[in-house]
């Protein structure tokens, strides 16, 4: 499915959060997807003036009936057509996952063919920074309707109920998920002083390292679930579709990084997005369904 076709759905419907300054939730997968060529509808779960992650602030979410009744407008929307994938992030309350896989399974009943990526947005290595009520309801609503899940290892490894010690644990803890396609950021890396992501279908495991950078920016989640998205919906194969994804983010990372910058800057780096240069080793590994089935 290609941008330049007229034919073919490719407008997204992006769920997540606003925020006035930076380039987290919807301004960092809008931003990603406009520039590679999808058009966007954007559905803010919460507005924040920054990340809260740099200091506390106010927090505007919608009340649940009206972000329902939004939500079924689209649903009835005349140009449903023209929708080829949804990607959800960060919910700003629990009783949101009811509208999204609503919306979700409508999106999917006009176009079978439609992606939904799933980036369960609720915590990190420090633990859930979501309520427990949301991260239960994004885990057992959202996740099993995804084609593409894109937790990072912390997010897997609550859903899991485990830690997850050893690449072995994170693939088969992945597999179990239930998504066919997983995309798992942060994931242990073989090189020392770097991290990866692990894409994991029915037929691959797949790695892609890169130096580890200390104190990141927010926001990298949420453009790989979009970058990865746009490549997908653009027919990229998965090993090419998890490089090209893997190169683009790190190259915005590492620039906005020598800046000194404390949001990405995407805004100055667009062109890392269509054409990133910068390498990344990308590993083949077992399957572990391989094992399964042996």
């Amino acid at each position: 499915m290609q941008p330049g076709s007229q034919d073919a759905p490719r407008a997204v419907i992006v769920v997540s959060s606003h925020v006035a300054r930076g380039s987290v939730g919807n301004r960092a997968a809008v931003f990603a997807l406009e520039t590679l060529g999808y058009p966007v509808w954007a559905v803010p779960t919460v507005i924040l003036p920054w990340h809260p992650g740099h200091s506390r602030a106010t927090r505007i979410v919608p009340p649940p009936e009206q972000f329902a009744a939004l939500m079924k407008d689209l649903e009835g929307s005349p140009w449903l057509g023209e929708v080829g994938a949804v990607l959800s992030g960060y919910l700003g309350d629990a009783a949101q996952a009811g509208a999204v896989a609503s919306l979700v399974k409508a999106v999917k009943a006009r176009n079978p063919k439609a992606l939904y990526v799933c980036d369960p947005v609720m915590g990190d290595a420090g633990g859930l920074y979501v309520p427990e009520a949301t991260a239960i309801a994004m885990r057992d609503r959202l996740v099993p309707l995804a084609d593409i899940a894109t937790p990072n290892r912390y997010e897997l490894e609550w859903m899991a109920g485990r830690k997850l010690e050893d690449m072995r644990e994170v693939m088969n803890a992945a597999l179990a998920a239930g998504p066919p396609t997983m995309l798992v950021t942060s994931a242990p890396a073989m090189m020392n002083g770097s991290i990866a992501n692990l894409l994991l279908n029915a037929s691959q495991a797949l790695l892609a390292e890169h130096r580890l950078i200390d104190r990141p920016p927010n926001g990298l989640g949420d453009l790989t679930a979009a970058v990865f998205l746009a490549r997908t919906m653009a027919s990229a194969p998965a090993e090419k579709a998890l490089q090209s994804t893997t190169a683009a983010v790190y190259e915005i990372l590492a620039r906005t990084a020598k800046r000194g910058g404390d949001e990405l800057q995407l805004e100055t780096d667009a062109q890392s997005l269509s054409h990133p240069m910068a390498m990344v080793q990308m590993r083949h590994l077992v399957h572990p369904g391989k094992d399964r089935r042996a």
